[in-house]
């Protein structure tokens, strides 16, 4: 089946859930399937990810080389690591929207070879999923489709503490938060109220978005390689009938 373009291909896949749901190992997996099977199968080109924790982790590390080292005031992250101001979770999915438009700028072919993975977590302290997808770029949402991948608060929590690595804070597989801090801006998630309005698609300024929910309880993406990427296939021919109908 062809999209109404004549693409095999998502353009933009937009990865979302709780941390630690498991978005880290799904890119994982794409990242190490074959290309050819990778296309046939789940529908994703070539990978480029745009994820938002390496640009957050940048502002921490400025912060602790401002602080601690140069006796400098902080710029982004008061001294137990929140934000200083609610906006910068709003500047992250900017800048997201600005690092694609680049890669179009500078490739008009992107997308004849692509699939852009946009990544990142919200909940409700932070303005939750509502108030981050308006900041998505336009031309952005309108090549996208969504997967939300769901478990609950306790489940992010339990996984949160097992892929801790202390010697890897940066990683993307192994970064962790402290449970109060995971507590605080993530067990409350917004996604059941923003999706709530149609099973299949979200609106984002006028935009009709396709999504679907790869559901996680059962935790297919540690250690079970087999059974992730059977669910990952069926998910994603859910969601590649949704976008060849919107």
């Amino acid at each position: 089946m062809r999209d109404p373009m004549g693409k095999y291909t998502f353009d933009v896949l937009i990865l979302i859930g709780r941390p630690a749901s498991g978005k880290s190992e799904i890119i994982d997996l794409l990242m190490r399937t074959p290309p050819d099977v990778r296309q046939r199968r789940l529908r994703i080109a070539d990978l480029d990810i745009l994820d938002d924790f390496p640009m957050l982790w940048t502002w921490f590390e400025e912060d602790h080389i401002l602080s601690e080292q140069l006796e400098q005031p902080r710029l982004h992250t008061d001294a137990d690591g929140y934000f200083k101001y609610p906006y910068l979770w709003h500047l992250l999915i900017e800048r997201i929207g600005l690092e694609y438009q680049k890669r179009l700028r500078d490739d008009p072919e992107y997308h004849d070879h692509t699939t852009a993975i946009v990544e990142f977590s919200r909940g409700t302290e932070h303005g939750g999923y509502a108030e981050a997808f308006p900041h998505l770029a336009a031309d952005l949402l309108q090549r996208a489709a969504v997967v939300y991948v769901h478990v609950s608060f306790e489940e992010s929590l339990r996984k949160n503490r097992r892929r801790f690595d202390p010697q890897r804070p940066d990683s993307i597989l192994q970064h962790s938060l402290p449970d109060e801090k995971l507590s605080r801006l993530y067990r409350d998630d917004d996604w059941p109220m923003f999706s709530a309005s149609d099973p299949n698609f979200l609106t984002v300024r006028s935009i009709r978005v396709p999504y679907v929910v790869f559901e996680n309880e059962d935790d297919v993406t540690t250690d079970k390689p087999g059974l992730l990427a059977a669910r990952l296939e069926t998910v994603l021919g859910q969601l590649w009938e949704l976008q060849c109908a919107r």
